[in-house]
């Protein structure tokens, strides 16, 4: 074989080396924009340290392994006891110690704590998606557990801890635990209605005995799991929320029957189980029929975790196409200065900035509290979760396309992120069920509307597209009779017209122009890359390329 065959050239390098956090122009100016000026230095030199460790080579090959090498069940031991245990690679377990000690499951009670998890959260989730799910059901415990103070005081030290300690022992012994969730069962599914699960009082205060099924309990291997039951069998009394440890207080091993491991399109290296409960332990957490509305704050936190971690995959997707094309060469010019290239580069990089300015912005949120922010979540984190979900998937289809067959090809980490994609748009409530509650909200909190419209205010004038964004979409809010049918609509446009608003404010011209006309304006295409003529496209996708930092 002639040598030169053997030399490789026009390849771009690898994007390894460098400071994920740092080298994100929008998420950076985001932590800036929503952090008292007191914090911003040790917070972003915190994150700079988690940014660094996560776009190093050791860092991502460990998500390769995590991913490559799936969970495996083992359910009996060699003399056919019952041990109902799920092993991991060794490369999930330095992921979540990693993601443990970075601070991803805490941050309800540190001042601007929202805001840096937020962020941490997404350079994390761009090394591997799959470990953060653990790391966010434990976080969203935190509010459910709050519930009852005795629980709280118990749980919560350890829930935040900053200390990752894998295997199955009594979780009060431990320096620190994750809690998973077992809500779904096989008729139910998001209809939490019809969950059949049962609970009957046991002599302990407060102990119950569960019998059922949960047939999508996620991070099997965790210390407790939050499900949720009927008090007494065949009970159509309304759902109660419990505490399942693995092990109880004095080392036994509680009833806790993984039948086997869902075989997942993406999000592989993350366990999935479906769990039978027979005379199963568990903590009453809420009164008597009021689990669902305990379950609220979880299912907040897990949904806004799901416009970060969506958010988190468009900005990496982004990062690698331009990468690839400012390196890539074609006919003697690099491929991000060929115009057809350059307008797709810039349409993925608005919709990418667009998804990150709103989910710090709803972070943001979570920080300052109060009445009016507290409304603006309960309406814009459904809103938010469906739209941003629904984008990622063919926004990181059409990045992989921006390297050709490279990017077809498993190594380039594009495949793994396009599996990945999907399940933002299905767990914590899929589109349906997230436009549906929106108009429940609407119906229900006109306060939530008032906050949504005193936000979008702010950027009043500024833009003449916005501006008649907002009046058509007051004039579809007007009219919410028989409504349900174009529900899907309604929460499009309220998402699209508040991310305008804030690009409007905190984006650089070129960027907000680019938005406003493609999606505002109507000047777009439906595919990505049919920008309108005479935007400053060459800036947009600068500031989108990784810079090295």
């Amino acid at each position: 074989m002639a040598a030169s065959t053997r030399t490789v050239i026009n390849q771009p390098p690898p994007l390894v080396g460098y400071d994920v956090f740092g080298a994100d122009r929008v998420l950076v100016e985001a932590v800036k924009r929503h952090l008292d000026p007191v914090l911003r230095g040790g917070v972003c030199a915190e994150l700079g340290e988690l940014g660094r460790s996560a776009g190093s080579v050791q860092a991502l090959e460990w998500g390769v392994l995590a991913d490559a090498c799936p969970p495996r069940l083992r359910s009996h031991d060699r003399f056919g006891r019952r041990v109902d245990e799920v092993e991991f690679h060794p490369a999930w377990h330095r992921l979540l110690g990693r993601g443990v000690a970075a601070g991803l499951t805490g941050g309800w009670s540190v001042p601007g704590g929202s805001v840096r998890r937020a962020a941490a959260f997404m350079v994390s989730t761009q090394v591997e998606a799959g470990h953060c799910g653990p790391l966010s059901m434990t976080h969203g415990a935190v509010p459910v557990l709050r519930s009852d103070p005795e629980l709280a005081a118990e749980w919560e030290p350890l829930l935040t801890s900053r200390v990752y300690e894998a295997g199955l022992r009594p979780p009060l012994e431990k320096a620190g635990v994750l809690l998973g969730v077992g809500v779904a069962e096989k008729q139910a599914g998001s209809d939490v209605g019809a969950v059949a699960t049962w609970a009957e009082p046991l002599a302990e205060s407060g102990a119950y005995a569960l019998t059922g099924h949960k047939w999508f309990c996620s991070a099997p291997m965790s210390d407790g799991f939050l499900v949720l039951a009927r008090v007494g069998r065949g009970s159509v009394g309304g759902l109660t929320c419990f505490l399942v440890p693995r092990v109880l207080g004095d080392g036994g091993r509680n009833v806790f029957a993984i039948q086997r491991l869902k075989d997942k399109l993406g999000n592989r290296s993350n366990a999935s189980a479906e769990v039978e409960f027979e005379g199963t332990w568990a903590r009453r957490v809420s009164e008597e029929g009021r689990g669902v509305a305990v379950f609220g704050g979880l299912v907040a936190a897990a949904r806004l975790d799901g416009v970060l971690g969506a958010a988190a995959l468009m900005r990496q997707a982004v990062a690698q196409a331009v990468h690839h094309c400012a390196f890539r060469m074609v006919s003697g010019r690099r491929l991000v200065e060929l115009p057809l290239m350059r307008g797709v580069l810039a349409d993925l990089a608005v919709e990418s900035e667009a998804a990150t300015v709103l989910g710090m912005r709803l972070a943001a949120a979570c920080d300052e509290g109060g009445v009016r922010e507290g409304a603006l979540l309960r309406l814009m984190v459904p809103v938010a979760k469906f739209w941003v979900a629904k984008r990622c998937t063919p926004l990181v289809a059409e990045a992989l396309e921006c390297l050709g067959g490279n990017g077809y090809v498993e190594e380039s980490g594009l495949p793994r992120l396009l599996r990945e994609a999907p399940s933002y748009g299905v767990w914590e409530g899929a589109g349906n069920v997230l436009a549906l509650e929106v108009l429940g909200v609407l119906r229900r909190e006109p306060e939530a509307l008032d906050a949504f419209l005193r936000e979008v205010g702010r950027s009043r004038g500024v833009d003449r597209r916005l501006d008649a964004a907002v009046r058509e979409l007051l004039l579809e809010l007007g009219e919410l009779e028989g409504v349900e049918g174009r529900a899907r609509r309604l929460v499009e446009r309220l998402a699209v017209v508040f991310q305008g608003a804030l690009l409007v404010r905190f984006a650089p011209p070129a960027v907000a122009d680019a938005f406003c006309a493609s999606r505002l304006g109507g000047e777009g295409g439906v595919s990505f890359g049919t920008l309108p003529r005479g935007l400053d496209v060459a800036a947009v996708v600068e500031r989108a390329r990784p810079v090295a930092v």
